[in-house]
């Protein structure tokens, strides 16, 4: 009880507009106050002094257990009749009063201001709501730095929010050059291999003479004694490494090596295109998935007796070459008859490669066209530059053999200019055609093994109702052929096997070389693309040295026009002759030649 009797609400109570309704219900709220606990009384009492101009700030709130009825403020005003009286300069001088405390509610609290206020809030931070219309934030006393004046405004329904949590800022993407690319685990655990074929050289006598190269290996791979070694290596080795990877993975597209040439096969050009694509074909082989894990790779990489380890494999499998572990296993061959081809999807994937093949044929022919017309070009180059250098050396006058002399060596240049270029068409974009057409022809070998698979599997299946129908026959004849029955069951059971086992390997096969297909038409894009820029920036920087040589021999030829920089002095007169000079015929020819020029 308050030690004066008076109510603690009877000190300052707030003046609302006179149209305000509110006014009179606050002033009956604060009848029943002898309730409030002595604590509570005592801090109203305390601030009865500090102003009547301003309404309390301390007034407890007063919490109720019965329900409330909750109205909705209007958007223009987020504290709808409470906003006008509360001023913010008055919050921060105030302290933080006691907790409010709970007492029982009035029937008689009109409002919204009465209805806001008997919601329960935090206690934890000290605040109140005043008498009649006006108001103030309850968190405002003890939050001097306005951290949570945003908290405490009501929201569309009519409540007062707690504090919402702080804001969380969307992640902001790492840009390409903040950071490492991010690989994922398989490719992080992927050895990688870069294999350099290079140091071409001719060995052996007239009869056996061939080119071998050195293949040198950087890996991160566990399954290699060093990660760099280097080995020596011949074409055949090459051919090895190709047939026997195509018989130990079914259904992969194996890189092929490129085609035997009988004629021309130790010229430098030829030798050159073809150490490129045995170090294409190799390192293309070591970064697939399934060929990098092939032990003949391994041994091809890093064995420094090739040969004899060869014979010692040859030996242990005498069927080297062949398809192992597939069609040898269920005791079945091919057949002979034409095949038809079931799946849409492969059928239309092989009328692709039969078009692809005849169209990049058709390329590398135009484009052996036009090495061929470049290399002719740089030959009538180097027949020109000698016509001119034969008449530099007869002509009399300086002024004229000196350019044509220049432009003698500047035909020599472009002569070098277009053999060069000729080789680099090869090298980029000629190379990168024959590589594809030789993988159609590895792709053809992928699908000719499914054609087996298939001819395997019916086969199994044509064996087992062979067996089927000899183990009909026979329990048929009942119980005499006991031991006989018993071993057609077992053939039965075995080629049931055998055409689960075709069944299973032919859908695997399918399966395999929809990846390998998907995996040629990735990799045929990125070589295409990056064969057809290498080919024009190397024509570019044809065309560039051309014209930079050419404009080189015009500011020349200007410049001796004035300064006669194509002169060549003659030979220096022997000392004591008595002849003056121009006193000989061929002097005074020369001076004709010369006025004639001028």
């Amino acid at each position: 009880m308050d030690p004066l009797g008076e109510s603690p609400w009877a000190d300052a109570p707030a003046q609302p507009p006179p149209s305000d309704p509110s006014t009179i219900s606050g002033e009956a709220d604060s009848k029943p106050s002898n309730a409030a606990p002595s604590a509570a009384g005592t801090a109203g009492g305390s601030n009865s002094a500090s102003g009547a101009s301003r309404p309390s700030r301390l007034t407890p709130r007063r919490l109720v257990a019965q329900p409330t009825k909750l109205q909705a403020v209007e958007d223009d005003d987020p504290l709808g009749p409470l906003g006008a009286a509360a001023t913010p300069a008055a919050a921060a001088t105030d302290a933080p009063p006691l907790p409010p405390q709970k007492e029982p509610g009035s029937s008689g609290a009109g409002g919204p201001a009465a209805m806001a206020s008997t919601l329960p809030v935090r206690t934890t931070m000290g605040g109140s709501v005043g008498s009649g219309g006006g108001a103030m934030s309850p968190r405002k006393v003890g939050d001097p730095h306005h951290i949570m004046d945003d908290d405490d405004d009501e929201g569309e329904d009519g409540r007062i929010g707690g504090r919402a949590p702080p804001p969380v800022q969307a992640a902001q993407p790492v840009g390409r050059g903040m950071g490492p690319p991010s690989v994922s685990i398989e490719q992080a655990a992927k050895p990688s291999f870069n294999i350099a074929v290079g140091d071409p050289h001719k060995v052996g006598d007239l009869t056996s003479s061939h080119i071998v190269y050195s293949v040198r290996t950087l890996t991160t791979s566990k399954a290699y004694k060093q990660p760099e070694f280097e080995v020596k290596r011949r074409y055949r080795d090459f051919l090895w490494l190709y047939n026997t990877l195509h018989a130990n993975n079914p259904g992969v597209v194996v890189p092929p090596p490129p085609e035997k040439q009988a004629v021309g096969r130790f010229e430098s050009n030829f030798v050159e295109s073809r150490r490129a694509a045995l170090e294409k074909m190799l390192n293309k082989t070591a970064a697939h998935p399934t060929l990098q894990h092939d032990a003949d790779l391994k041994l091809f990489l890093e064995s420094e007796s090739f040969n004899v380890d060869i014979k010692h494999k040859e030996r242990r499998e005498p069927n080297l070459g062949e398809s192992k572990g597939m069609f040898s296993s269920l005791g079945l061959g091919g057949s002979s008859s034409k095949f038809v081809e079931q799946d849409d999807w492969f059928h239309d994937r092989r009328v692709y490669l039969d078009a692809l093949e005849t169209q990049l044929k058709g390329l590398l022919k135009a484009m052996d066209t036009m090495v061929a017309q470049r290399k002719q070009m740089a030959e009538a180059a180097g027949d020109f530059s000698a016509s001119l250098h034969a008449l530099s050396t007869v002509e009399l006058s300086p002024t004229l053999s000196g350019p044509l002399e220049a432009l003698s060596d500047l035909q020599i240049t472009i002569r070098d200019v277009y053999d060069r270029q000729a080789q680099q068409d090869v090298l980029t974009f000629g190379i990168t055609i024959e590589e594809y057409i030789r993988l159609i022809g590895s792709v053809k070998q992928a699908f000719g093994q499914r054609q087996k698979a298939f001819y395997s599997w019916h086969t199994a299946e044509s064996e087992l109702q062979k067996r089927k129908t000899n183990q009909d026959k026979l329990l048929r004849q009942g119980r005499s052929q006991q031991d006989r029955l018993n071993q057609v069951s077992a053939e039965v059971g075995d080629a049931e096997r055998k055409v689960h086992q075709a069944h299973l390997l032919f859908e695997d096969m399918g399966r395999l070389l929809r990846q390998e297909l998907d995996r040629f038409e990735r990799e045929k894009v990125e070589d295409f693309k990056a064969g057809v820029e290498t080919f024009l920036e190397s024509s570019v920087e044809a065309q560039k040295e051309l014209i930079e040589k050419w404009e080189t021999f015009l500011v020349q030829l200007d410049a001796g026009e004035e300064e006669n920089m194509f002169y060549k002095p003659p030979a220096a007169q022997p000392a004591g002759g008595n002849k003056p000079v121009g006193d000989t015929a061929v002097d005074r020819a020369r001076a004709r030649i010369d006025d004639d020029s001028d």
